[in-house]
């Protein structure tokens, strides 16, 4: 009986889970908090398959099409091909688990508009379809741990993978209760873990997926892919934590995006794309967002903000379909938005950059597979809005069939795990032994400095001079950690230097890519350059230096 050792308990952990009890393996899920706390109960807007229920001739081919296009067609198209076939039967299979779709007056799953798409393609929950989701999911694996084939231990954080000979064989983990350090062995490793927020500081997303592990795999020499890809979602809202995201649903409802100008509503996205309007991908709608306000001066009372109007609905659809907007809204800006626009500007919000993974969710490291937002192949240059579920869904699926299926070379070496166990014991004890001195650097002011640096680099638009600038601060700031203060936070200590590397990775990405391409845009570079950039950015760490090539 094979042994799976899933990191992250998110939507694409929570079924890779599933589907390895299903068939017929042993699963140890590892996380640092309830799945109730993964970034995957924010996905509000819905999950992507063309049903076709609304009399408009979607087709798997179209789903395929649009997403291929809004990706600017550096998705990995027999991945892509993938997603798109399978989410019929995905959709399927979160119903017949107990994901409460919203139905339409004839008992089908409700379908909406989504961005860069022409067909009502996105099934949806209300405006909590990823709380619906995970409570499903979770659910089920209730169940398996019940019947023994699941093992769900939390909080353990992971630290390193166990390689030998080229293949993953296990990882150690940290329990941040206990600080115990523990080697967990296993016959595949399938990482889901998430985004990278922590190196951007205030984004839309949760401060558990912080980029950690995509930082340290990169170190240990696992290939990395289009880094630079950075998805900006248009509709987000200040707090004084994080960004708050009002789901594209509201536009896929008929929201309207405007500003004041010569005195009366300027509905700029119609104007210009008068076709999909507000309803454009993600990248367009934000660069449009970033024109009016900083190009046009144009940002309500000179702010960066515009206005996103719901008002002309029906007070009882904003209720019930769009409840989590309400609520939001009431809640965090003391506004109700059946009677005022809301005011949004664009936030970081996903990363279509990751760990690089074939169509079957493989990284470059036999035994190694990834799924979920960390894993790089589906979206491209831009994601559409209705496709990360579904691709959180369908790559824990498939990635649990191929880890399953995964035929070991090696036999577990117990001198090489304890090895490499007690080097991660060692570190322990030279942090728990280090001065504090003087002249240490707080290490939330590092990271608040990164952060920065990250933001000011890789935001909308982004040029050669500041760019260049950052990879030398990453570089300096290098330096700075070492001596960071960390006091009594062992996991914050041993992440801020995979971090920085991380940055500079993500840095180097956007440099090399002389040219514009859906999330990615270079000022010096403002076209689409398809004879030497329509390939995937690949970058791997060999011998200290991060090596970036176009594939």
């Amino acid at each position: 009986m094979k042994n799976i050792l899933i990191i992250g308990s998110g939507i694409a952990g929570l079924t890779a889970a599933i589907k390895v009890c299903e068939g017929g393996g042993n699963v140890v899920l590892a996380s640092p908090a309830h799945s109730e706390r993964s970034q995957s109960v924010m996905a509000m807007g819905g999950i992507n398959a063309s049903l076709n229920t609304k009399g408009e001739n979607d087709s798997t081919h179209d789903h395929f099409k649009d997403t291929i296009n809004g990706g600017k067609g550096i998705n990995n198209e027999k991945a892509v091909k993938k997603l798109t076939s399978n989410a019929l039967n995905v959709v399927k299979w979160l119903g017949d688990i107990g994901v409460s779709f919203t139905r339409d007056e004839n008992g089908n799953i409700d379908l909406r508009n989504f961005g860069g798409q022409k067909h009502k393609r996105t099934a949806y929950a209300s405006a909590r379809t990823g709380k619906q989701i995970v409570s499903s999911l979770t659910a089920l694996c209730r169940k398996k741990e019940a019947e023994d084939s699941l093992k769900y231990i939390k909080p353990w954080r992971f630290l390193s993978l166990i390689i030998t000979n080229d293949e993953c064989i296990g990882a150690i983990l940290f329990n941040e209760n206990t600080n115990e350090i523990k080697a967990f062995e296993a016959d595949s490793v399938i990482v889901a873990t998430g985004g990278m927020n922590k190196l951007f500081g205030k984004t839309s997303g949760s401060t558990h997926n912080d980029g950690y592990v995509t930082a340290k795999l990169l170190e240990q020499g696992v290939e990395l892919a289009n880094l630079e890809m950075i998805q900006y979602h248009p509709t987000t809202i200040e707090t004084p934590i994080k960004r708050l995201l009002i789901t594209e649903a509201a536009r896929g409802e008929g929201g309207r995006l405007y500003v004041i100008k010569d005195g009366k509503p300027w509905y700029f996205m119609e104007e210009w794309y008068p076709e999909f309007g507000a309803l454009m991908p993600r990248d367009v709608v934000s660069q449009s967002i970033y024109k009016v306000c900083n190009d046009l001066d144009l940002g309500i009372d000179g702010k960066n903000q515009v206005y996103l109007d719901i008002s002309h609905l029906p007070d009882e659809f904003i209720m019930s379909k769009l409840d989590e907007v309400y609520k939001t809204c009431i809640r965090y800006l003391n506004l109700n938005p059946c009677n005022e626009p809301i005011p949004v500007y664009p936030g970081v919000h996903y990363f279509m950059g990751g760990i690089k993974t074939d169509e079957n969710h493989k990284t470059n490291i036999k035994g190694l597979f990834a799924a979920g937002e960390c894993s790089c192949q589906y979206h491209g240059a831009n994601r559409l809005g209705g496709n990360s579920l579904l691709g959180a869904v369908n790559g824990g699926w498939i990635a649990a069939e191929y880890a399953l299926n995964h035929e070991s070379n090696n036999q577990f070496e117990d001198n090489l795990i304890n090895n490499v166990l007690n080097e991660e014991k060692e570190k322990f004890d030279i942090w728990s032994k280090k001065d504090i001195s003087s002249n240490s650097v707080p290490l939330f002011k590092i990271e608040e400095n990164l952060a920065s640096i990250m933001n000011n680099s890789l935001s909308i638009y982004r040029n050669e001079k500041d760019l260049n600038n950052s990879y030398d601060e990453l570089c300096n700031m290098e330096k700075i950690a070492i001596k960071a203060d960390s006091r009594n936070d062992y996991y914050s200590y041993i992440r801020l230097p995979s971090l920085i590397l991380l940055a500079k990775a993500m840095v180097l990405a956007a440099l090399n890519r002389k040219e514009s391409r859906g999330s990615h845009q270079r000022v010096e570079y403002p076209d689409l350059d398809d004879e030497n950039f329509k390939k995937t950015t690949s970058l791997i760490f060999k011998d200290d230096n991060i090596e970036v090539s176009f594939k």
